[in-house]
């Protein structure tokens, strides 16, 4: 008679077997005719998207050509229509990504949750199968002569035991598999999310401008053909609101403030070269500059131990730059640029860690020297300067496009902007405040400063 711990044994290993049979198959919510409506649903919306897309692109062509002819009440009245047509296809557009990314997040979602179930499952199975295995490992020869199985039993056991740890491993190998099926599955599900996100924020976008377009347009259309003075009073009076705009002074940490106009031209050269969108880019400098006036400038006093001194109350601050990595650096940037490196400013330590950040970028001089060569050559600047706006601005662009801001997209920038801040990968409670600051920046920016200046 073989022995019941046998018995067990091979009773859960049926049930573990019978357990990764089911692993890898999908969710019992998407039957086979749940994933044929899916599909025809997926394909339904990719035609509605496809269809949008080539009025929105018909719209943009009639939009650059209009905008091509020379000022008129009903031209103006016909770019504005033509914005807003084109506006609201963009948001109709978006509604359906939404849509489709609703379900696909739906699926992924409970797919992981079915994979995490099995998986759950099949190791407590696995726990059970091993913990029978061990006992009659600890069987002997002795214990075998003492019962009545016989010896031919005995080795009959040993050959299923044999086969029953091969299966084991085997288990082993495929809860590992899906495991990693289950990462890539969270990892696709989170580009998902991410995408999502990014699709409202073109809607709330869009609907800016909707109602800002739509304002001008009633402006416009009550004005009669007749009255064209009345029309070139309103182009004057938007003509001298960008001039306002453009001689705003633009803040700048550790460095002299600068019409808004020439940051505009730098950061439009820094997009150029980088991809990383005007708005966003003048965003993180407006929010190191807050910083700068949170925290103050330092001076370097101690090239030793990196100690210095607040500029405007000449108090001694410790930590002033980390003397082992940044010190030699900075004399070497200073030195190049004809500058005192004891009369320069930068930043002063917050309450943790060092401070020594140079300029309206912000960059450490270690990190600076790692980027020098790139900005040089994007500037045509030999050497770049970090406290000079071009440099710095260029800089700060190089630095966003490696952190994936150059992708314009809201996830893309909100993450890079927290990385600028903190390091990391993503996002933290940390880091999370400062990157919603610079993204509700950047969309204030875009839409009371550079989408005023467009066709001015």
């Amino acid at each position: 008679m073989r022995s019941q711990v046998v018995q067990t044994i091979v009773s859960i290993s049926l049930i573990t077997i019978i357990a990764f049979g089911g692993l890898l198959t999908l969710p019992r919510s998407l039957t086979a005719t749940d994933l044929s409506d899916a599909q025809a649903q997926e394909a339904a919306l990719e035609a509605q998207l496809a269809a949008l897309e080539a009025e929105i692109a018909q719209k943009t062509t009639e939009l650059n050509a209009q905008k091509g002819q020379s000022a008129s009440i009903n031209n103006d009245i016909k770019i504005l229509t033509t914005q807003i047509d084109k506006a609201k296809l963009d948001i109709k557009s978006k509604n359906l990504v939404i849509t489709k990314l609703s379900g696909e997040i739906t699926n992924k979602t409970k797919t992981i949750a079915t994979l995490d179930t099995k998986l759950n499952h099949t190791k407590d199975s696995l726990a059970q199968l091993m913990r029978k295995t061990n006992e009659i490992d600890d069987a002997t020869f002795v214990h075998v002569m003492l019962t009545n199985e016989s010896i031919s039993d005995f080795y009959t056991d040993v050959d299923t035991f044999a086969s029953i740890k091969e299966s084991i491993k085997t288990s082993i190998d495929n809860i590992s598999h899906v495991k990693n099926e289950t990462l890539t599955e969270k990892e696709v599900l989170s580009q998902k999310q991410d995408q999502e996100l990014d699709a409202k924020a073109q809607i709330e976008s869009a609907k800016h401008k909707v109602e800002v377009s739509q304002n001008e347009k009633e402006e416009l259309l009550s004005v009669s053909k007749s009255k064209e003075k009345t029309y070139q009073t309103i182009l004057a009076d938007r003509q001298k609101k960008a001039a306002q705009i453009r001689s705003a002074l633009f803040a700048l940490r550790d460095t002299s403030a600068i019409p808004f106009g020439d940051a505009l031209k730098y950061a439009e050269i820094a997009e150029k070269a980088t991809g990383i969108r005007p708005a966003f880019l003048l965003a993180i400098l407006t929010q190191e500059s807050n910083l700068g006036v949170d925290v103050g400038s330092c001076y370097l006093a101690d090239k030793v131990t990196g100690a210095g001194i607040k500029v405007k109350s000449g108090a001694a601050v410790l930590k002033v730059m980390k003397p082992t990595r940044d010190v030699a650096p900075f004399i070497a940037i200073t030195t190049e640029l004809g500058r005192d490196p004891m009369k320069t400013r930068v930043s002063c330590p917050f309450t943790f860690g060092y401070g020594g950040a140079m300029g309206p970028a912000q960059f450490i001089p270690s990190t600076w020297m790692l980027l020098k060569g790139r900005i040089s050559t994007a500037t045509g600047h030999n050497p770049p300067d970090p406290w000079s706006p071009n440099d710095a601005f260029m800089a700060s662009a190089i630095y966003l496009s490696d952190l994936g801001a150059d992708a314009q997209t809201y996830s893309a920038e909100r993450t890079a902007a927290c990385r600028y801040y903190g390091g990391g990968s993503s996002c933290t409670s940390t880091t999370a405040p400062y990157g919603n600051q610079v993204m509700a920046k950047a969309k204030k920016i875009q839409e009371t400063m550079i989408d005023p200046l467009e066709g001015l």
